[in-house]
């Protein structure tokens, strides 16, 4: 009896579903056929905490597949839009602000749309911080995020057998 408790435990449970993602994530970046592609990176940062969240507590509002990917998806928007429009690695005096100010429009229209996921605001940063481009949205951000939902809903659908998602839009 004790063992199957052990077994069943939640937070082991969600450690080894989030572990198992962000291995596969990781493993397709940096070992799999497309690891020397512009097509291999599936890797963000901010990953690591939005397998916290599908995994740990996918009964949240924040967890749910919508919020993940759009979430994910408008704020990394957002810093390409402020990379392209700001040219900031010319002028560093208007970076601290341009950091600032990204990161604020992208958490209100997070919640305006509501789709808030907080681990996608760190993309506005990431984005900013590394320069990166439109390729970014979709490699990691977009491929990456439909990785974690579609983890999340074997995961806590069919292994867990939890009712997730609990919408979809």
């Amino acid at each position: 009896m004790k063992f199957k408790k052990i077994i069943c435990w939640p937070p082991l449970l969600g450690g080894i579903g989030a572990g198992v993602t962000i291995g596969i994530l990781t493993y397709i970046t940096f070992q799999s056929i497309l690891a020397d592609t512009n097509y291999g990176l599936w890797l963000a940062a901010s990953f690591g905490s939005s397998v916290v969240v599908v995994f740990g507590y996918p009964e949240n509002e924040f967890a749910q597949p919508k919020n993940v990917l759009l979430g994910h998806l408008l704020c990394t928007l957002v810093g390409i839009i402020f990379v392209t429009l700001f040219n900031i690695t010319q002028d560093r005096s208007i970076f601290y602000l341009a950091i600032g100010l990204a990161v604020g429009i992208s958490v209100m229209l997070m919640m305006a749309f509501k789709i808030t996921h907080p681990p996608a605001g760190g993309n506005t940063i990431v984005v900013m911080l590394t320069q990166n481009s439109f390729q970014f949205l979709i490699f990691p951000i977009m491929v990456g995020a439909m990785t974690i939902i579609i983890g999340g809903i074997i995961y806590n659908r069919f292994i867990l057998r939890k009712n997730y998602p609990l919408k979809w839009l």
